[in-house]
């Protein structure tokens, strides 16, 4: 167990000196403990030091690009949670970003009320996953096992698979409903906050990257419904 000194909720890695001190205050401001750092050797140095529940990387930075210093943090802990920064007039590769897990991209100029948002919105979901774990039981359906608190996946062949926070979410929330549509935009509302066009193509590339999961497993198959949204779905023996 690590001594709360040892954990952050948030370490924000942004070079603008002064957006990144209203932010870091502000997000004290709003109970959130954080740690600002201004480049990405500062931020790697200090990420060995604590456990940070998210990462909030600007892309641009001066010394390392936000997507390099993220696979760098994973290094370090494989299923670190990341929201990227990016400025809107930025060319940038966000499948690349989602590869690695990333929760989402805010676009600068940015509401501080949204970001806030987000963030409390995703700790909430953090926090909650530890005090569940002794009493709630894995959810069994055909030849997986989906144990939600542990983000894993067990499959038929005894290997399990780590999911991010966000597949975990996408997978409860269908599992939940398995062998009935789940409509797009309330998956997007419910985990995203916003139905906005990049967002859908975030919730494309985890859906992918689900069904690779579970497409080899028989009886179970995630399912597309042009226009509307996904099922899950289980066809008993």
């Amino acid at each position: 167990m690590h001594d709360k000194n040892h954990y952050f909720d948030i370490l924000l890695v942004e070079d603008e000196p002064d957006l990144g001190l209203v932010l870091s205050q502000y997000l004290r401001f709003k109970g959130i403990s954080v740690y600002w750092s201004p480049s990405a050797e500062i931020a790697l140095d200090e990420y060995k030091k604590r456990i940070y529940a998210l990462a909030i990387i600007d892309i641009q930075l001066p010394d390392m690009n936000g997507i390099e210093l993220a696979k760098q943090l994973q290094k370090i802990n494989q299923n670190q949670a990341i929201i990227f920064l990016t400025a809107l007039h930025e060319k940038i590769d966000r499948m690349k970003g989602l590869e690695l897990g990333a929760i989402d991209y805010i676009g600068k100029p940015f509401e501080m009320e949204e970001l806030i948002l987000k963030i409390k919105n995703f700790l909430k979901l953090k926090k909650e996953i530890p005090i569940k774990v002794a009493t709630i039981a894995p959810v069994s359906v055909g030849s997986i096992t989906f144990i939600k608190e542990r983000m894993l996946l067990s499959m038929s062949n005894g290997k399990q698979k780590k999911l991010t926070v966000r597949e975990t979410e996408i997978l409860d929330l269908l599992i939940k409903n398995q062998n009935q549509l789940v409509l797009k935009k309330d998956i997007l509302l419910q985990l995203w906050g916003n139905t906005d066009y990049f967002n859908g193509k975030s919730l494309e590339v985890f859906i992918s990257r689900i069904r690779k999961l579970v497409d080899s497993e028989k009886n179970i198959r995630i399912d597309s419904v042009y226009g509307a949204g996904y099922i899950f779905v289980y066809e008993e023996s």
